[in-house]
């Protein structure tokens, strides 16, 4: 999803080791373990990952997902990235200026570095056979078991639909066809969405196990797990797309100070990176530690007594620097909104045939095809 820039996102730092260790013992080992199958192996495998465009992509989403997706592009692992445009319909009734969001989207993915030569950039709307697979798979999941599924009833939860859709309660499933039509057998997730490709590598073993024994057809695909460091948003809460919490990738130097001027912190004059203790500094903290590649233990030692006004400033002057590179490719490729619908359409194209040739897979197996 992106041209080839002087300086990609990838050749900068990976998060600090030491601020991500939320995942259990046995987690951890089995993700270094398939860390070092990638590494060793990188064409063995093939990601599948996206995003909803529901608003413009913010630095929870940089340093959470679209840093790993460059990384893993970078290793030589084939990679698609889904732009869920039929997803925004899950909890919205009305998609509003879808047009533009998926545009934007691209455009975040270009600035970051996803290079559309090496990556597959497609939109939900445009693969009709990826879409077709949800009928059968459907058919191979109970009612109770979406019904348990803990990411739909808290989606549900949050929903912004006058009344919950049925595309709502097929999510997990709609999910399964997006990663199965293109066989991908890796999926980077954070721990919250592991029950989704639980459910997705269950329909995978059922297909294979009904229409395909003997040879299978789909793959049960791994997680590997984020270990991403949470960012909080300005205000101390989730950092969203929707809540105005988050600087954008898109927002200017100007935008970007307003915002974190206006972050919540407390009441404590020195500066101290406790997480526990102190969420909001200890994010801000982070937020300049990984913008500069020190350990946030060191960023608040140099603030010391400095204070809420030195933090922010700190903060902002790590962050626009940090992201002064990505604007500046964001910018160029605005000019070219040609380019920008170019690469959806090849995407499209390239990412159809894929679903094409799975679903013609699936109907001989299915014996439905005449």
């Amino acid at each position: 999803m992106q041209e080839h820039p002087e300086t990609t996102p990838s050749e900068k730092p990976e998060a600090p080791q030491h601020v991500s260790g939320r995942i259990g013992t046995d987690a951890v080992d089995r993700n270094d373990s398939l860390e070092q199958r990638i590494l060793t192996d990188p064409g063995r495998f093939r990601v599948m990952t996206g995003d909803r465009p529901t608003g413009r992509l913010h630095l929870g989403h940089y340093f959470g997902t679209l840093q790993n997706r460059v990384r893993l592009q970078d290793l030589g692992v084939e990679s698609f990235v889904l732009v869920a445009d039929y997803q925004v319909l899950t909890d919205r009734d009305v998609a509003e200026n879808l047009a533009d969001s998926v545009e934007g989207l691209v455009l975040d993915y270009l600035a970051v570095g996803i290079d559309p030569a090496r990556t597959t950039i497609y939109t939900h709307s445009a693969v009709a056979a990826l879409n077709q697979l949800l009928l059968p798979f459907l058919s191979l999941v109970s009612v109770a078991e979406l019904g348990r599924n803990p990411t739909v009833k808290d989606e549900i939860a949050h929903s912004r639909q006058a009344a919950v859709s049925g595309l709502m309660f097929t999510y997990p499933v709609h999910q399964a066809a997006d990663i199965l039509f293109c066989k991908a057998n890796l999926v980077p997730v954070g721990q919250d969405q592991l029950p989704h490709l639980e459910l997705t590598r269950t329909i995978a073993r059922r297909f294979n196990a009904r229409y395909a024994p003997e040879t299978g057809i789909f793959p049960e695909p791994e997680a590997l797990l984020s270990a991403a460091p949470l960012l909080l948003g300005t205000d101390g809460g989730k950092m969203s797309k929707s809540r105005g919490n988050a600087v954008a990738l898109a927002d200017d130097a100007d935008d970007t100070a307003r915002l974190i001027r206006g972050a919540k912190t407390d009441s404590i004059r020195h500066i101290t990176y406790e997480p526990a203790t102190r969420p909001e500094v200890s994010s801000l903290v982070l937020l300049a530690a990984l913008c500069t590649d020190r350990d946030p233990r060191e960023v608040a030692d140099g603030i010391g007594t400095g204070g809420a006004g030195m933090l922010k400033r700190t903060v902002t002057e790590a962050v626009n620097e940090y992201l002064a590179p990505i604007r500046a490719r964001r910018t160029s490729y605005a000019q070219e909104r040609g380019f920008v619908r170019n690469i959806l359409k090849e995407g499209n194209e390239r990412a159809g045939a894929v679903a094409d040739e799975t679903l013609d897979e699936v109907r001989r197996a299915m014996k439905t095809s005449y």
